[in-house]
């Protein structure tokens, strides 16, 4: 059966680094996510007994069969619904891949959804989450809608993300301004091993569940001001794990730090915006719906940044009807 998915990616607020299991993909640390309207994978998936191999294409490029973490997942939902047919997925992302916009998060998660569906599987979503995690962690978020709780547990099956609030719980925006559409040198999956090199990695971790408390709180309570500082100083203290890893890992360019100095500006000229950022150089400018068109305006002033992305909390993975295939 052909089956198609569109899922989002998304921004995580709390953000997990480093993995206590690298086969499961289980993280050191639960996280915070929120879900993207405008930062879209849609995934088709056949599986037939007519094909021969399994056959990737991303963003029109076929995709090498050989280490190919798709397939590796194909392979997962195939014993899950044991079958053997190979399969057929086209999958085309509407925003830069492997620029630190959790391309690899929508893209597991609509893999999935649509792998899932296509094998004859009917998963809950607990249970399409957990499989979206070991494909690529951060996917597991992009399953649930809206704002989005990944837990940490300890095994395969207490490892799974959950909607805390839906969709539209607050009007707040993501304003992605993408400075660069180059891939990022060291992928997320390769970073991660590096986490526990960094002198403070283990201070991180024994301070990272108070943080979830208080940036739930903040949820919980709408305190726009305190839920900037907290994921403002969030992106920051991840980004120094990065930059003290042993090899560092410098995923900053000139303009991710120039975009970051004029946010800072415009709060002190009275404008309510704060950033966070991921494994990569692309902006995350995070205000209330009533600002996003003047923030979107002002990012798109720098000379750095090639263009602007407004997202507003996104409902998650689901099922359409039209095929890229």
């Amino acid at each position: 059966m052909k089956t198609t998915a569109i899922t989002p990616s998304n921004i995580a607020f709390i953000k997990y680094w480093g993995k206590k299991d690298e086969a499961l993909r289980l993280p050191e640390n639960g996280s915070i996510s929120m879900n993207l309207s405008n930062l879209l994978t849609t995934t088709t998936v056949e599986f037939s007994s007519q094909y021969k191999e399994d056959s990737v294409i991303i963003n029109g490029v076929q995709e090498p069969n050989e280490g190919s973490r798709a397939i590796k997942h194909l392979d997962r939902i195939r014993k899950l619904a044991n079958i053997s047919d190979k399969a057929k997925v086209v999958t085309e992302n509407n925003f830069p891949t492997g620029t630190g916009l959790s391309s690899s998060a929508s893209g597991f998660a609509a893999l999935t959804v649509a792998g899932a569906k296509a094998a004859g599987l009917n998963l809950s979503e607990k249970d399409l989450s957990i499989l979206a995690r070991q494909g690529s962690g951060s996917a597991c978020r992009s399953i649930p809608d809206g704002f989005v709780e990944w837990i940490d547990g300890d095994t395969n099956e207490t490892s799974y993300a959950i909607s805390v609030y839906p969709e539209n719980y607050w009007d707040i925006v993501d304003v992605v301004a993408v400075v660069s559409k180059d891939k990022k040198h060291v992928g997320s999956t390769q970073g991660h091993k590096l986490a526990t090199t960094s002198p403070f990695f283990e201070k991180r971790l024994e301070l990272i569940n108070d943080k979830i408390k208080l940036v739930k709180k903040y949820l919980k309570e709408r305190d726009f001001e305190k839920f900037g500082e907290l994921i403002e100083e969030e992106a920051l203290e991840l980004h120094a794990i990065y930059l003290t890893s042993k090899p560092s890992l410098i995923y900053l360019l000139p303009g991710t730090l120039l975009v970051m100095h004029m946010v800072k500006k415009w709060r002190e000229d009275g404008l309510p915006v704060y950033f966070t950022l991921n494994t990569g150089q692309d902006m995350h400018l995070i205000c209330e719906r009533k600002n996003a068109s003047k923030v979107s305006a002002l990012a798109e002033k720098i000379n750095e940044v090639q263009k602007t992305i407004i997202n507003f909390p996104s409902e998650g993975a689901r099922i359409v009807s039209k095929s890229l295939f």
